[in-house]
């Protein structure tokens, strides 16, 4: 099979949509020799921040020289962003002689669907290739995701806030379930921050499984900012540290991975060393977080998609124009349409001076009309530019050299400006 062969092979499962429940997956891992059983691994759950814990972690791994895979979700440009080992994307040959594999393997009659077989292959290399640790990422929930058929050697819940609700259920407290499902017997979990309910819920399924719980503000506590901070354990203090990605919420991040390698380094599991945990810390980069891609104006780029995730992107934004007085802020903004427009707008309006109206190429994505439609009071200038490249290059005309263009509401927004902004394609798959 060839890599364009495998790639559509791949986007033809997401006729199947989205189903949760893990019978599928248990069904073609048995197929597979249960490679899954064959590693060591991290899980990482959560609304928020998920994904920039497993960065951190990963980094921090691979600083003490481990072999390390990665396996995130979605991707921005390149699908093969979601499999990584040792830092670097899976090969296009590797990800075709695998789904070649995999395609004979598995009866149709199972009807995997996208994400089922993502993950199945994803596992299936880290065993072949012999990693010494996998970190993954959970899609969406916990409970009932595909990823939830490992046992870790410890999990993380970074966040939980109101997200996917129509399939993990419309309070906090029900989506807190949801994440903790990945909480297994005896495993250890870190708890970042969240609201009383959730925690209470998150806690007391630990309980029940007898799960040694680990609580950011309790057992461990982080202090500082991104450029100098400190992370106290239950059993290290780091005194200090700096952090590659910017925004006071990644401290929080930064100290749930601290905390899930510390976790998993009971009885020495995880051999990870002070020096590690630095230079991971100082050099992990994650895409589409607060990433500048240009400057004069700087172009900032953040995958914000939910209310809880746009009042953080609204805190840094307040802090770049207390910095810089004399700068405005121009949103660049696309969402899906099964999201709340209203919500998420609201803590960043305040801080915006004019909006460019965008729509990234995606079937479920809110159009041009049904964006503005959530702007109908506000006074500012708006503009309705569908293509996110023509999008972009509106609000540099806009723009001065000393504002700030933030492009933000959607991952797959982000991925078309990427896209565009680096002259190659885009992955068809997007999911």
């Amino acid at each position: 099979m060839t890599y364009p062969a495998a790639i559509e092979y791949l986007y033809g499962l997401q006729k199947h949509g989205i189903k949760l429940g893990l019978e599928p997956m248990q069904a073609v891992l048995e197929t597979l020799g249960h490679p899954e059983r064959r590693l060591r691994v991290l899980h990482v759950g959560g609304t928020n921040g998920k994904g920039s814990t497993v960065a951190i972690a990963a980094a921090m791994l691979r600083a003490s020289g481990l072999r390390v895979g990665v396996y995130t979700s979605p991707h921005l440009v390149d699908f093969r962003e979601r499999i990584r080992l040792g830092g670097e994307m899976i090969s296009e040959d590797r990800l075709a002689e695998l789904v070649g594999r995999l395609r004979h393997a598995v009866p149709p009659a199972m009807s995997l669907t996208f994400f089922e077989l993502t993950t199945a292959l994803a596992l299936l290399y880290f065993a072949e290739s012999q990693v010494d640790l996998a970190v993954l990422e959970v899609g969406m929930g916990g409970r009932f995701d595909a990823t939830n058929v490992v046992e870790p050697m410890a999990c993380a819940i970074t966040t939980i806030a109101l997200d996917h609700q129509e399939y993990l259920g419309t309070t906090e407290a029900a989506i807190a379930f949801e994440k903790a499902g990945i909480i297994k017997p005896a495993v250890p979990v870190v708890i970042g921050r969240m609201g009383v309910e959730a925690g209470a819920v998150i806690e007391r399924v630990a309980a029940e499984r007898a799960a040694p719980v680990r609580r950011l503000g309790g057992e461990f506590v982080v202090e500082g900012n991104s450029d100098r901070f400190t992370y106290r354990g239950w059993g290290r203090v780091f005194e200090g540290l700096r952090c590659g990605l910017v925004g006071r919420h990644q401290l929080d991040n930064a100290a749930c991975a601290i905390a899930l390698l510390e976790s998993a380094g009971v009885g020495g599991g995880v051999p990870v060393n002070e020096r590690a945990v630095r230079e991971g810390l100082r050099s992990v980069v994650w895409e589409g977080r607060l990433e500048v891609i240009e400057e004069a104006p700087r172009v900032l780029l953040d995958g914000a998609h939910n209310p809880a995730a746009s009042r953080v992107l609204a805190g840094y934004l307040g802090e770049f124009l207390a910095s810089h007085p004399n700068a405005r802020i121009i949103l660049v903004w696309g969402m899906m349409r099964d999201k709340d427009l209203r919500e998420f707008l609201a803590p960043l309006l305040p801080l915006i001076s004019e909006i460019v109206l965008t729509q990234a190429g995606l079937a479920r994505s809110a159009t041009v009309d049904e964006l503005r439609e959530s702007l109908r009071d506000w006074p500012k200038p708006v503009y309705e530019v569908p293509l996110p490249a023509e999008a972009l290059q509106k609000a540099k005309q806009q723009a001065s050299p000393a504002d700030l263009i933030c492009v933000t509401g959607s991952l797959m927004l982000l991925g078309d400006i990427k896209a565009a902004v680096n002259g190659c394609g885009l992955s068809v798959i997007r999911g």
